[in-house]
């Protein structure tokens, strides 16, 4: 669907918005809206209960995606900002994140972090609802990441950032420019939902094929044995089930901060850390380097082909791990790492994938220690944990199988991330070209729309007919 552009423009002089229809207005945020207006006293009741939303809960697309629950006194200090239905929130530190948002119907006594301004229309100037499109258009967004001050922690005060110029049209557009974007961001919203709910299915299908694959096998009549391992269930019969102890060794890693003596030479290496061993994969796009006795290098060195797992974390992170293939000569790792080297009777690959497996991995949850929000298992625990092992050949043979299944299914997941990244794409395009004047759309309705959508099917049906020689 097309839409027509204003008849006049004018230079806005404010360089993110660009040209701007003749009769609209631009003016500092700060002149049509206020800025952090309500904040929680410190008098407030210990057992006051809030819904505390941090910048992890804002999404640029989805906006609140959640919050915390505390009493005042249990909150974190950072909890500050009371939040109304029609506020902007925006946060001022780690400004690349672009978590911005607009509070619509909050629960009660819903909290906001004084990492966030919270934006509030303060005249009959702006609307709320233009205004929450407005800051999220795309050239604001830039505008307040470009005027961040800091490189790990860019941020930019709430003064500054209510400086910049915001568009003002008059209200009746404003009206009409918020009813157009709400029923297309909603249009588009549900698609990418849809493709959101793809993906965890997509995620759920691999995680099933690995799990299948690596205690049955690929032989649906092969006979079963029960393996003697609740939680891993009947195994093909000729299949091996031992502790991983028989098929392995485990080494442990290197605690940062160790102290050495005078006389001990030190030398600095690549360490490789819980954050960097992903589920299947390495992150090393970021790399610490870690002073280590060089007598003691040789004790913590990774070697190709070792399977790391992690030793805790959340629930995500403990067991998870791949094989180590070398990217990185002479590289240690952290004594929260294991590296687990298989003899030749277990290859390293089945091995990882089966720590990836759903077996393995009620496995570590049942054997290991838990805390608040943390696990992690002992080596020990991890050395006894029943493997079910094929022959050498069919685990090669079965892992040949697994690989391509997974590429199939890794290869409709990217085509599904891809299609959900256009249409957050185009949201984002709609919205920065309703909100700047780039479109007008003024006098449309979604039931014109949709008479004109049904026309076109009726046409490309007409179409599709007639080609087929169905009019002759």
């Amino acid at each position: 669907m097309s839409f027509p552009k204003y008849p006049e423009y004018k230079d806005s002089g404010v360089e993110w918005l660009g040209e701007v229809p003749a009769h609209w207005e631009v003016k500092p945020l700060k002149h049509v809206a206020t800025y952090n207006d309500d904040v929680l006293a410190e008098s407030t009741p210990d057992n006051f209960e809030i819904k505390y939303v941090e910048i992890s809960d804002v999404d640029e697309h989805r906006g609140v995606v959640g919050w915390s629950v505390h009493t005042f006194a249990s909150a974190p200090s950072r909890a500050r900002r009371v939040l109304r239905h029609g506020d902007v929130l925006i946060s001022t530190v780690r400004t690349y994140l672009r978590a911005i948002a607009p509070v619509i119907q909050p629960p009660a006594n819903l909290i906001g972090s004084t990492g966030f301004a919270v934006i509030r229309p303060g005249s009959t100037e702006l609307r709320s609802g233009l205004l929450g499109y407005a800051l999220r258009a795309e050239g604001f967004i830039s505008e307040v990441i470009s005027r961040s001050v800091g490189v790990s922690y860019p941020a930019i005060n709430a003064s500054d950032l209510v400086s910049i110029g915001v568009p003002v049209p008059p209200l009746a557009e404003q009206l009409e420019i918020t009813s157009f974007l709400g029923h297309q961001t909603a249009k588009i919203d549900k698609l990418i939902e849809e493709q959101r709910r793809l993906i965890e299915l997509l995620k759920e299908k691999r995680q099933a094929v690995i799990s299948h694959a690596v205690t049955k096998g690929l032989d649906p009549n092969v006979p079963m044995k029960d393996s003697g391992v609740e939680w891993l269930g009947e195994v093909p019969a000729h299949w091996t089930v031992a502790a991983l102890r028989w098929y392995a060794t485990i080494q442990g890693g290197l605690a940062k901060g160790k102290k050495y003596g005078l006389d001990e030479p030190v030398v600095s290496r690549p360490y490789l850390r819980v954050a960097n061993v992903q589920d299947g994969h390495f992150n090393l796009s970021v790399v610490h380097d870690v002073a280590v006795g060089l007598s003691e290098v040789s004790r913590y060195e990774l070697r190709e082909g070792d399977v790391l797992m992690n030793e805790g974390g959340d629930s995500d992170k403990l067991g998870r791990g791949a094989v180590w293939q070398g990217a990185i000569e002479g590289c240690l790792h952290q004594n929260h790492v294991f590296a687990i080297r298989p003899n030749r009777h277990l290859s390293a690959t089945w091995l990882s994938m089966f720590t990836r497996s759903d077996s393995a991995r009620s496995y570590f949850y049942l054997y290991s220690k838990q805390s608040t929000n943390l696990a992690s298992i002992s080596s020990r625990n991890v050395m006894a944990c029943p493997v079910p092992i094929p022959p050498i050949k069919e685990q090669r043979e079965i892992l040949g199988r697994l690989s391509d299944a997974l590429v199939q299914i890794d290869g409709l997941m990217d085509e599904t991330e891809g299609a959900m990244a256009l249409l957050q794409e185009r949201r984002s395009a709609l919205i920065s070209a309703a909100v700047t004047g780039k479109i007008d759309v003024c006098g449309w309705s979604a039931g014109a729309e949709a008479e004109e959508s049904e026309l076109a099917m009726v046409a490309e049906e007409s179409a599709g007919y007639s080609a087929q020689g169905g009019a002759a």
